[in-house]
């Protein structure tokens, strides 16, 4: 119970009221009780003049001859005074009491247990007392003593009238006042306890309605607000506390905004991305590196970082950072037919201490393999330059070393060298029209075409070279098929490519059949022999530049290994098509799709 601030509140009120009570009322009642014993002290003074300055017998200077019992009866005493007459002589000695008592009768005062000895010596002194003595003479109640000196007419102190008053009254009325005092006091004390509980109610149900409030704030409850109901400390607070809701909200909703905006750059980016803390928990893995490693999130926090990333390169491991001190970086990494470039850094917390780390796989498999393409694009050209430079320079060298003077064999050299040229420049055109398509150089002229014009034209131009082989060309074109939209040029160069390719490759007395037919607005023109084909495992790189299935025979017949690189540039720039499907040994079909006239292509 006494945890709560209420309680604590209305125990401390109640202690400062019962202290200050108790002290105001301990000082009254000693105040009156010293008014009271003053009050008595100087009616029993007034007494004892009158007496001495009325009483004959007190006037006289012998005491002992003149006072007796009937000296008494004359003085009028209140009930509860006790009176001493006290000579002074050899030594001091009663020689008159009231209520009389013939056994104290000329005793020493000083045996006298009833009668304070300090008092007297102090009256022997002629100097008057009156107190309560501090030792009680009488055990049934106090008495308040007094000494009044009487002196003759040379200032010398012939005797003592000592009275003694009891304080039953006094007392009695003392004893009520307190009783009356305790119940004064329990009754405001029950008040103080009621008014402290309302007060300190008044002061915790605000600051209850708060701890409550944030409770529910603790426990993801936001919308909490408290009701403002005065100005003071209390209200205040409620104020603030309003306030700070308020201002907690808008931050949360913020940083949740913020959240959610990174949850989404995670989850959708192209790069895989893990975070671990410098423990090796897993915080965060992506999509993209979960499908890298092969496993589910739930499956992922289970095992440790180092456990995981071990498996990929060790570099990237916290065993290493720590122990190499290395905490930003790269590595590439291979995973499967997949190349990986991961990049980490650490993340630190606010007084700089690192945290944790993150991974970031960006796949560079495309840009590998570009790079790949390149080396073998540049060791190709340079080879593909290199052999007629070679065959140039020896043949040359052979007709200045003293072959020129035999005409027939320099000629015939010649010959060889005007090929290599030839060849040559064969090589650098198709490297400059790659080069003109790459950065969109070429200005294509489109225009309608008729199909069975470009067939016949292309036909027509090799010819020739079929009939050398002695190989049939078999042309069917569909009726009324329509015209495409071409670049005349363009088109009649991938048609003679491809139709070149199959009469080179197709033996003697083979066959080629050219067909052309629509299907819905595509134009489709295939190209088919009976060659040597293609092996299977060759197509996925046909149309690489300077890719040859057989490079030693491509080169016999004059081949450069940029036809159809250069045949699926123009497609593409017509927005179609070209597909091959092939079978070694058996033969191939080339497939030519483009779009019928009226085409959009730029």
């Amino acid at each position: 119970m006494f945890k709560s601030i209420r309680w604590k509140f209305t125990t401390i009120y109640f202690l400062l009221v019962f202290i200050a009570m108790l002290i105001v009322g301990v000082f009254i009642i000693k105040q009156f009780e010293k008014l009271q014993i003053d009050q008595t002290t100087k009616t029993m003074s007034g007494y004892v003049d009158r007496l001495a300055n009325t009483s004959p017998a007190i006037k006289s200077e012998k005491w002992e001859e003149n006072i007796d019992q009937n000296t008494f009866n004359n003085w009028p005493l209140p009930i509860n005074y006790r009176i001493y007459i006290i000579e002074n002589g050899e030594y001091p000695k009663i020689v008159g009491t009231n209520p009389w008592d013939n056994s104290l009768i000329g005793k020493n005062v000083f045996e006298f247990k009833e009668i304070y000895s300090p008092y007297i010596l102090e009256a022997l002194n002629n100097k008057q007392m009156g107190d309560i003595p501090p030792v009680t003479q009488k055990e049934s109640s106090r008495e308040n003593h007094f000494t009044y000196p009487v002196s003759n007419e040379d200032g010398e102190v012939i005797g003592i009238i000592y009275v003694a008053c009891e304080l039953t009254d006094i007392d009695d009325m003392l004893n009520k006042s307190k009783l009356i005092f305790i119940r004064g006091t329990i009754i405001a004390l029950l008040i103080t306890i009621f008014l402290g509980f309302l007060i300190a109610k008044s002061v915790t149900v605000p600051i209850n309605d708060v701890t409550i409030k944030a409770k529910q704030m603790a426990k993801g409850n936001f919308d909490q607000r408290v009701d403002v109901k005065s100005n003071d400390e209390i209200g205040q607070l409620a104020m603030m506390f309003n306030t700070l809701t308020a201002k907690l909200k808008n931050t949360l909703a913020e940083i949740y905004r913020e959240k959610s905006k990174m949850d989404t750059i995670f989850n959708y980016m192209a790069d895989g991305i893990i975070a671990c803390d410098i423990d090796g928990n897993i915080l965060h893995a992506n999509p993209i590196a979960l499908d890298i490693l092969k496993t589910s999130f739930d499956a992922l926090i289970d095992v440790d970082y180092d456990y995981t990333i071990s498996t990929l390169d060790n570099k990237l491991t916290l065993e290493y950072m720590k122990k190499n001190n290395s905490w930003k970086g790269n590595e590439l990494i291979n995973i499967g037919n997949s190349s990986y470039l991961a990049k980490y850094a650490p993340f630190k917390s606010d007084n700089e201490e690192i945290g944790g780390v993150i991974v970031v796989f960006q796949d560079v498999t495309e840009q590998q393999k570009l790079e790949k393409m390149r080396r073998e694009f540049v060791a190709n050209v340079s080879h593909e330059l290199k052999t007629p430079i070679t065959t140039i320079k020896s043949y040359t060298e052979t007709i200045i070393d003293g072959a020129i003077d035999e005409k027939e064999l320099s000629l015939r050299f010649l010959d060889i060298v005007n090929s290599e040229c030839d060849r040559m420049t064969r090589i650098v055109r198709d490297l400059l029209q790659l080069s003109n398509m790459d950065y969109k150089h070429i200005k294509w002229k489109f225009m309608n075409i008729s199909v069975k014009s470009l067939l016949d034209t292309a036909i027509m131009k090799l010819k020739i070279a079929a009939e050398e082989k002695q190989q049939t060309i078999n042309l069917s074109i569909e009726q009324n098929i329509p015209n495409i939209y071409a670049d005349k040029d363009g088109i009649e160069q991938v048609v003679l490519n491809i139709l070149s390719n199959a009469i080179k490759y197709t033996p003697k007395q083979g066959e080629i059949s050219i067909k052309a037919f629509q299907n819905m607005n595509n134009i489709y023109i295939t190209i088919k022999d009976n060659g040597i084909g293609i092996p299977k495992e060759d197509l996925n790189r046909i149309f690489e530049r300077f890719y040859r299935v057989d490079k030693a025979r491509s080169r016999e017949m004059g081949g450069t290994g940029l036809g159809l690189a250069i045949a699926k540039q123009i497609i593409q720039a017509h927005k179609g098509t070209i597909e091959i499907d092939s079978e070694y040994n058996k033969g191939t079909e080339v497939k030519i799709i483009l779009l019928v006239e009226e085409n959009t292509a730029q």
